[in-house]
């Protein structure tokens, strides 16, 4: 049955499924889909780095303003009319309000914003407009950094580059990212894990003066991503997926020397043969040994305590 008329979804659209419905159409377009061609949910939730819940919400805002068409027996798919010039009636989240959320972010990162603050207080120290803030903080606690406090203040959640925020996050890890391999049911996309592994390897191949830690904080969040969207668990996968993207806040990410840097693509690369062959008990045994390493941050650790496949030389003939 087609849901293109639905009444029954006329609530007003989170900013997050504004932005991602916009990347769906992004995607479209730089792969030249035309009309009637098919949106898979899971690829699109890969391509986008996000669980299949908000992709689907993105959908049938799609759908709502006629771009696509949902049928019970094929799925989301283009609208039989779309055009590569087909854009969103919906007005997309304000770059002004965007950029002054990452400004509140940055602001209390660097310590500058206390703990508690109020709309009142930030439209006075950023000379914003109020509707404009209201939305920034508005943006801030749906990502779960702000939240409501007695009267009229918002208060910040732990900055993750606070000493227990970053125990808690491994503490989180080590629960939920080895269960996500192990438990029945993970799949690994092979494509993006042939992809990743290629860029992994080309990293390692730099000289370390050219070592960029941007660069491996982009692989890492790769890799760990591909875990999450693997979990079988739709709740796993989120939760995952949502500390993620916290890890990739100001200051959430410990700094590691050249040496730890190496180490710890390696242990990747390690990891990813486990996952590639199919040994995904032994992939979620490595992943606890590597969160462990890299929570420890010692660079002479993986050579002393580590277990031997950490040692092996990882596959791509001799490229590697």
């Amino acid at each position: 049955m087609d849901r293109s008329a639905s009444p029954d979804r006329k609530t007003k659209p989170r900013a997050s499924h504004l932005e991602l419905a916009q990347q769906i159409l992004e995607h479209v377009r730089s792969r030249g889909l035309g009309p009637g061609a098919h949106l898979p949910e899971q690829v699109l939730a890969s391509a986008c780095n996000v669980s299949r819940t908000p992709v689907r919400a993105a959908l049938d805002l799609l759908v709502d303003q006629g771009l696509a068409r949902h049928e019970t027996s094929t799925g989301y798919r283009l609208a039989s009319d779309f055009s590569p010039a087909s854009v969103l009636a919906g007005q997309l989240p304000n770059a002004v309000e965007t950029e002054l959320a990452g400004r509140i972010l940055r602001d209390r990162a660097a310590r500058r914003l206390d703990e508690t603050v109020t709309v009142g207080g930030l439209i006075r120290r950023y000379g914003a407009a109020r509707s404009a803030v209201a939305k920034a903080v508005a943006r801030l606690a749906e990502d779960g950094l702000l939240s409501r406090a007695p009267g009229q203040s918002w208060v910040f959640a732990p900055l993750p580059d606070a000493p227990e925020s970053q125990a808690d996050s491994f503490e989180f890890r080590l629960m939920l990212e080895p269960e996500a391999l192990s438990a029945p049911g993970f799949k690994l996309d092979p494509d993006r894990a042939a992809a990743l592994r290629r860029a992994m390897v080309a990293f390692l191949a730099e000289p370390d003066d050219r070592l960029d830690p941007r660069g491996f904080q982009a692989l890492d969040a790769e890799f760990h991503g591909l875990i999450a969207r693997g979990a079988a668990n739709r709740f796993v996968a989120e939760a995952l997926t949502q500390h993620l993207r916290l890890r990739e806040l100001p200051g959430a990410t410990a700094r590691a020397n050249v040496v730890r840097l190496r180490q710890a693509m390696q242990e990747h690369l390690s990891i990813l043969d486990q996952l590639e062959a199919g040994r995904f008990d032994v992939a979620a045994d490595l992943l606890r040994v590597h969160l462990r390493l890299s929570r420890s941050q010692r660079p002479q650790a993986a050579n002393r305590g580590a277990p031997p496949l950490f040692g092996l030389t990882f596959r791509g003939g001799g490229d590697g």
